[in-house]
């Protein structure tokens, strides 16, 4: 380890994107390299993003997007914090690395390979832990504003959207740009960097 401090990070997403689970692997190989804990929370792109005039694909992607948090809000409620990181781990992997696409697949293989029950796929289907996942989204949407997506970042208490990759930066490229963004975020005047982004993510 080359830090003598522990640093904070605060990491909210949602399964479906694949920018946040991009930024989450990263933040996995800073793990490794750095003396980090971060905590992990749903935020939801349906609830980002109701009443919003979409395209009608879109739409339709946002309203099939609330089954996969509402299960993870379920299991946090009922089994404990570290089955948020385990679902989205689960979850992450057939979605962006396996292609699955099928939202009641994922859910079900999922749940089966974190050892949970089976039993909580219902609650894709119902509004019963909505307020809670509600509160978890507002609790990092707060932090950023209402124009950004996710995923929202928190580092060492200051919380950005992003940062935005389209590739895993690996070992001590990781803990560096862990570094430089902790150096940003230290900085309590400095709110935005941006580029066009000019290629897709990819997951390798």
């Amino acid at each position: 380890m080359t830090d003598s401090v522990k640093n904070k990070a605060d990491f909210w997403f949602d399964p479906l994107c694949p920018f946040a689970w991009i930024t989450s692997r990263w933040i996995g190989e800073v793990e490794g390299v750095r003396d980090i804990e971060t905590d992990w929370h749903v935020m939801s792109l349906a609830v980002l993003n109701e009443g919003r005039d979409l395209e009608p694909a879109y739409r339709e992607s946002m309203d099939n997007a609330w089954g996969l948090v509402r299960v993870i809000i379920a299991a946090q409620q009922q089994h404990g914090d570290a089955t948020v990181k385990a679902l989205y781990d689960a979850m992450g992997s057939l979605i962006h690395e396996t292609g699955e696409k099928d939202r009641d697949v994922v859910i079900t293989k999922a749940l089966a390979d974190c050892g949970l029950p089976a039993t909580l796929a219902a609650a894709a289907s119902t509004d019963a832990f909505d307020d809670q996942l509600r509160a978890s989204h507002q609790e990092g949407i707060s932090l950023v504003g209402q124009d950004v997506g996710t995923p929202v970042v928190a580092f060492n208490g200051t919380a950005f959207f992003g940062p935005v990759l389209t590739r895993i930066p690996r070992g001590e490229e990781a803990g560096k740009l862990w570094d430089a963004t902790t150096a940003i975020a230290a900085y309590p005047h400095f709110f935005e960097l941006k580029r066009s982004r000019t290629e897709q993510p990819e997951f390798t």
